[in-house]
């Protein structure tokens, strides 16, 4: 469905995409992870055909990003921190100067603001809102036509933890209704909730590519697993048989409390293949 085969864009001379190949199929979840800097928003640019690119081709639902139409444009849903909200206009206006483009009724608009529990909020200014409202808000722009594609750009930055899982649980719905979701976020957390897969960005590189559970495994280099007992004590153990036997002993002496594998974390991995850390 999505597809960018060797794209290099450059701003000033400065390579901030290098020869990046990746493809996001149908009826999934697919992240850009990678700290701010990194190229994820210009790879979104460019997959959307809002900027020109020096090297290779993108191709969106089998057509080439060049040859990209306003009525192809229009099976997109996107949601990028720099499409602002009109402050002086309602919830309900702000969707409706959109809705009239894509031919949208009044009955889609407030059932797509119930849908990012923006109801009740129809007549509120949008300079009014808060911070995760007008999150929402910009969620809703993207949700209101219904397209086949979304593209979201750091859906969740500076949000609090609450707003964040809302705004989750109203991706997810999307991905099971079918529509293909293109991701960029640097919060390992988000990747491994949400994404069915995903590339690690770094510096306009690719340096990693696979699920976030599969990326974690293969670089499990210590195969440790952590023991913890009800008597408050921990141990850590290797993969090996007398670890296996110790193991044994706790389990049947009914003092185990939890039992789990020690992989590292998205950022550890990032942090082993770049040196930079994800949070930034």
């Amino acid at each position: 469905m999505i597809q960018a085969m060797n794209i290099s864009k450059s701003f000033n001379g400065k390579k901030v995409l290098d020869k990046i190949t990746m493809e996001a199929r149908d009826g999934e979840i697919f992240g850009l992870l990678g700290p701010s800097g990194a190229g994820k928003t210009t790879l979104i640019r460019v997959l959307t055909g809002q900027l020109q690119f020096e090297e290779g081709d993108a191709f969106v639902m089998g057509k080439s990003v060049k040859e990209l139409k306003g009525k192809d444009k229009k099976q997109f849903g996107i949601m990028m921190d720099d499409f602002g909200l009109y402050d002086r206009l309602t919830c309900y206006q702000n969707l409706r100067v959109f809705a009239d483009v894509y031919g949208v009724n009044d009955e889609d608009i407030y059932e797509v603001l119930k849908e990012v529990r923006l109801e009740g909020a129809e007549k509120k200014e949008a300079s009014k809102l808060s911070k995760g409202m007008k999150e929402r808000l910009r969620l809703a722009r993207a949700f209101l036509h219904r397209p086949k594609v979304l593209f979201l750009d750091e859906p969740t930055s500076g949000l609090d933890p609450q707003t964040a899982n809302e705004i989750h649980d109203m991706i997810l719905k999307r991905k099971n209704d079918g529509c293909i979701i293109f991701l960029t976020t640097h919060n390992m957390h988000e990747a491994e909730k949400l994404c069915d897969r995903l590339v690690l960005l770094n510096d306009g590189h690719i340096v990693e590519e696979g699920a976030p559970q599969e990326l974690c495994l293969r670089y499990d280099h210590q195969k440790r697993i952590q023991v913890v007992m009800k008597d408050g004590r921990t141990r850590d153990y290797s993969f090996d048989e007398k670890s296996g036997e110790e193991i044994g002993r706790i389990i049947g002496s009914g003092n185990l409390l939890t039992i789990h594998s020690k992989e590292p974390t998205l950022e550890t991995v990032f942090m082993e293949l770049t040196g930079r850390r994800l949070e930034v």
